[in-house]
């Protein structure tokens, strides 16, 4: 055999060969988009004491490790004028979702996400009182006498 044909031996296996390993990874490829499967989550914002929409709340979305720690990175979206966002591509798995919005408390709540659309109603509440340790507790009697006061000398 001459040395031309010996090339041409060799070029055509390497064609077999890359054919065959462009094969593997389109295989490869169609195996794993199937396995990660996404999701089409809708939300809808709402007051939690008469049903009416929040307007541009923040809703933030958060992928949560197995251990349940917050994983890095996320997505914010925001609501519409009658309370709405959506987001198409969400992997299937656990998603930690906060919504914000003024004049409303922090929503947060962790949500396992293993179907193709979700519908998410939110209800958001009024800012609550705060509660302090230096004012008289609320169940403490009034008829208690207060230990009388030094009195300074004149």
């Amino acid at each position: 055999m001459t040395a031309k044909w010996t090339m041409l031996r060799i070029g055509g296996a390497m064609k077999t060969l890359a054919l065959k390993v462009a094969m593997t990874v389109m295989l490869l490829l169609a195996a794993a988009s199937a396995q990660d499967e996404t999701a089409v989550l809708k939300f809808l914002v709402i007051r939690d004491y008469n049903g009416k929409p929040v307007r541009n709340a923040s809703v933030v979305m958060h992928p949560v490790k197995k251990d349940g720690k917050q994983a890095r990175g996320g997505l914010e979206l925001k609501a519409d004028a009658d309370g709405k966002t959506s987001f198409d591509g969400v992997p299937y798995g656990k998603l930690r979702v906060q919504v914000l919005a003024p004049g409303f408390q922090t929503f947060g709540q962790d949500y396992d996400v293993s179907q193709p659309t979700m519908e998410i109603t939110i209800k958001m509440k009024r800012p609550q009182g705060q509660y302090s340790i230096y004012e008289n507790p609320r169940n403490e009697n009034k008829d208690e006498k207060k230990p009388p006061e030094d009195k300074k000398p004149q």
